[in-house]
């Protein structure tokens, strides 16, 4: 299931700029999928869109997970 970018409720706010740039920045050339929450993420708008399901801390504690992966490719 595909939510747009556009589509998010009232609650939940937009991805800050820095954390756009680090998503944008480790789902570059990506081979092979960022686990996060039992999910694959290959693509940088497949991360974002999924963000931007969630709300408050599952929504940090998603970030975090690709972070860490991200983190661990550098």
């Amino acid at each position: 299931m595909e939510i747009p970018l556009e589509e998010t409720s009232g609650e939940n706010l937009p991805l800050s700029r820095p954390q756009r740039r680090l998503l944008k920045r480790i789902y570059n050339g990506r081979t092979v999928p960022i686990m996060a929450d039992e999910q694959p993420f290959l693509t940088y708008k497949e991360a974002a869109r999924y963000l931007l399901t969630l709300e408050g801390e599952a929504r940090d504690a998603a970030y975090a997970q690709m972070k860490a992966v991200g983190d661990e490719r550098d």
